[in-house]
């Protein structure tokens, strides 16, 4: 009788972390999407959110890959950097700014990244340039391009902000997290890619392609009643949809390897429940740079 005590008060504290975990995670779920959907209805809160996203991200990295013991990466210029160029690509395409002469001072940064391991002694300058080089090509730059989805160009020319298609590939991929997270835990018997990421399955990665192409149908039909600005064709949707699908996968996995390299769990806490930015972020970084190829595919035809 006495044995049977402590074990079930264990489990009582066991499901209240569980349950205490879930709350947090829900509250803080429900705040980021509110935060993410009210950032795209205007222009300059999208650039402002995803300037802000893009410095967060970088720091957060430039702090991880700075624990390696041959790495220094200079985090404040590498974070300032990153959000230049993100501001450089808004201005650009939104007609803000009508020069590419914006670019020089962002390429006399790099210049300066590079040449100032001439004067650091650091163990190790290659490792301290391929890493300063990943962040703008892993972070910065995807998140760049999430103007070249928002600022379209009307047929009378003019170009317009328009938040459907930036926002519909975040929706995209909630709707894929959710589907697969479902689906895999019911169905899931086939590790995907066990190697990297052994909770995900076959099955779970279908499920939540199925939930997202049923959301590209909604989409593409609602937008289909107004102002069709984005041209996009239902099926067209779809094939957005499943190139959102896939790409966010690849995302989700390449921040996983990510993590496995460095030895950790999670990036950070900045998001209670969540982790850190490049784990809310990871599966964006590869499907929107994947979705503008995708429209501009589309363009050629």
């Amino acid at each position: 009788m006495g044995r049977t005590v402590p074990s079930r008060s264990f489990n009582c504290k066991k499901m209240s972390s569980k349950t205490k975990n879930l709350i947090v995670r829900t509250i803080t779920g429900v705040l980021f999407i509110a935060i993410m959907v009210s950032g795209f209805l205007r222009p300059q809160a999208m650039v402002f959110l995803f300037s802000l996203i893009t410095g967060l991200t970088i720091w957060e990295y430039c702090s991880l890959v700075n624990e390696l013991k041959t790495v220094t990466v200079n985090r404040f210029i590498t974070t300032v950097a990153g959000v230049y160029f993100f501001l450089a690509v808004a201005g650009i395409n939104s007609g803000y700014i009508q020069t590419n002469g914006v670019f020089v001072p962002y390429l006399l940064t790099i210049v300066y990244l590079f040449v100032s391991e001439l004067y650091t002694r650091n163990e190790n300058a290659i490792h301290d340039w391929a890493y300063t080089m990943l962040s703008q090509m892993y972070i910065a730059l995807p998140f760049s391009m999430i103007n070249v989805l928002a600022f379209r160009q009307a047929p009378d020319g003019d170009i317009h902000y328009y938040y459907l298609l930036p926002l519909s590939v975040f929706i995209f991929l909630w709707t894929n997290d959710t589907g697969a997270y479902c689906s895999g835990s019911l169905l899931g018997k086939h590790k995907l890619f066990p190697r990297i990421s052994p909770a995900k399955s076959w099955e779970g990665s279908i499920g939540g392609a199925l939930f997202v192409l049923i959301a590209a149908v909604v989409v593409g039909y609602l937008e289909s009643q107004s102002n069709a600005l984005s041209g996009l064709t239902i099926v067209q949707w779809l094939g957005l949809g499943l190139v959102v699908t896939v790409f966010g996968t690849w995302g989700d996995l390449v921040e996983s390897l990510f993590k496995r390299t460095l030895g950790i769990k999670d990036c950070g806490n900045i998001l209670p429940g969540h982790g850190g930015m490049l784990d809310r972020f990871d599966s964006s970084l590869m499907a929107i740079p994947a979705s503008v190829v995708y429209l501009y595919t589309l363009s050629l035809c």
